[in-house]
Order: structure tokens, then sequence, then C-alpha cells
């Protein structure tokens, strides 16, 4: 494999990682993390569990069972009634654990958000799946780049499309994900007192999503680049064909004479004067003098 279609190889892998760093994320629910406070609901059994309240009931002094006189007896005080419930929200659906029992209870983040802001999440989905697509696109045509043997213009019109494309799924993401964030900040405002984080932060699906912005761009320019420099040794190679089929003759030049022409002074009957020309001529002229 030689050197060119050796970085075509390594740019190929570059937008497979952004492909899968981008179908990750879209279809994650992790790009922002958080936590809200919540009381601590009343244990149930007798177990000792960390996520409900502990309590002991004592029976009334008659030893009898009325549940009416029966007193309950809480020892967590102050933040102890409280737990923080983990959350993590995604494009489609926002998820938090459940206290009482194992798993997480989701619903649809379309529901929790303004119907203000309803068309604007919209867009940022639209827009990275339109992300997912152009960089699926990319990959299909670097692919057939990288398989075929020959080289000409119209490949090299591939790669200028490659790098069109990249540069318009990077610039795309970008947006998407900025709108996303900005839709995020104001649910988190404005959203249902249940669901409202009293702290949050990013997660890992929103990193990866910057990161297959990053591959985005890093691809598209190296693309341009090496673009550009095929072109223009593309366009040297033709100009040089073109110039050995039509070849330029040398003609020879003419010898520069020896003899230098003088001209003579001496009048001539009509008023001309008459030029001395060493050889032929010139005897023919100093006879006519004579």
């Amino acid at each position: 494999m030689d050197r060119a279609r050796r970085q075509r190889a390594l740019t190929l892998l570059s937008i497979c990682l952004a492909l899968a760093f981008s179908l990750t994320a879209v279809s994650s629910s992790y790009w922002c993390e958080g936590a809200r406070k919540v009381t601590k609901p009343l244990c149930q059994d007798q177990l000792q569990g960390m996520n409900c309240i502990h309590f002991r009931q004592s029976n009334s002094s008659y030893g009898s069972r009325d549940e009416s006189q029966v007193v309950q007896y809480i020892w967590e005080i102050g933040d102890d009634k409280f737990i923080q419930r983990r959350l993590h929200v995604g494009l489609w659906q926002s998820c938090e654990e459940n206290l009482n029992s194992t798993g997480e209870r989701c619903r649809s983040f379309q529901s929790i958000i303004p119907s203000e802001e309803q068309g604007v999440l919209w867009i940022s989905i639209g827009a990275e799946v339109l992300v997912v697509f152009l960089i699926l696109t990319s990959a299909i045509l670097l692919g057939s780049r990288v398989s075929c043997h020959s080289s000409g213009f119209n490949w090299l019109k591939v790669d200028a499309s490659v790098a069109i494309l990249m540069v318009l799924a990077g610039l795309l993401g970008m947006v998407a994900h900025m709108m996303y964030t900005t839709i995020f900040q104001i649910t988190v405002n404005l959203g249902p007192e249940d669901w409202r984080p009293q702290t949050w932060d990013y997660g890992w699906s929103y990193c990866l999503a910057w990161g297959s912005f990053a591959l985005c761009m890093a691809v598209s320019v190296t693309v341009m680049s090496r673009y550009t420099a095929a072109r223009l040794e593309w366009s040297e190679k033709q100009r040089i064909q073109k110039s050995n089929q039509h070849p330029q003759y040398d003609f020879p030049e003419p010898e520069t004479s020896q003899s230098v022409w003088e001209t003579g002074t001496a009048p001539g009957p009509a008023g001309h004067a008459f030029l001395n020309v060493p050889g032929k001529f010139g005897r023919s002229n100093d006879s006519r003098k004579e």
C-alpha cells in the first residue's frame, strides 16, 4: 500500500470513529447527569435499607395492638431525611433511579420541556440525525476511493465532496449541540417541580458528540489540504503531457556576417550617397567612380 492510500485509510478510520461517536451520542440518554433532593420514604419492611426512613413502633400501655395509639419514633433529622435521586437525560428520554426498587423510571424528554421549546428540540434532533447521514455518506465515498486503484480528476472530486460533507456535518453538529444545551438549561429553570435537578453536569454522551465534531473538522481540513495538493500535481502533469504532445522546434539563428556595412559620403551625380560594400558590388562601385 502506497503512502496516499495509507493516508486515505487513516482518514476513513477517523470518519468511522466520528460516525460511531455520533451514533452512540444520539441513541444514549447521558447527555446531562444530575441529582435532586427528595424526601426518603418510610421503610415498609424490617430490612435496614439506606434509602428510607427508619422508625420504631411502640405498643400502647395496655399491650393492645391498636393502630391509632401506636407511636412511631423517627430518628432521622435535618438532611438525613433527604436523599439525592440521580437522573440522566438524553435527546429522547429522561431517566431517574427508583429508591425502593432496582432499575430506573424513564419518561420522554419532550414531555418535560416547556411547550415553547418543543420545536427547537425537534430541530436539534433533526440536525443530529442529519449529521449521522452526512458522516455515513462521507464514509461510503471515501471507502470507494480507498478500494479503487485508479486515479484521475473524477476521484479528486470525490475527495472534495468528502471534505465538504464533513465540514457541513461538523458545523451542523455544533449548532445542534448548542441548541440542546440551551433547551436543557431552560428546562432546569422552568421544568416540572418533580424533575428539576439541583445539581447537574454534562455526561459522557455530550463529550462523545463534541468529539465527533472535532473529528469531522479535522478530517475536512486534512482531506481538503490533500485535495489541493493533488489538484496542483494533476494540473502540472496535464501541462507537461500537453507540452510533450506538441514539441517546439528551435530554428537556427542566422549567422552574423563578418563584414560591416559602411556608408559612403562621396556625393554622386544625382546627389545620392553610394554604399561601399566589400566584394563584387564594392568593386563595381569603385570602377564607376573612376
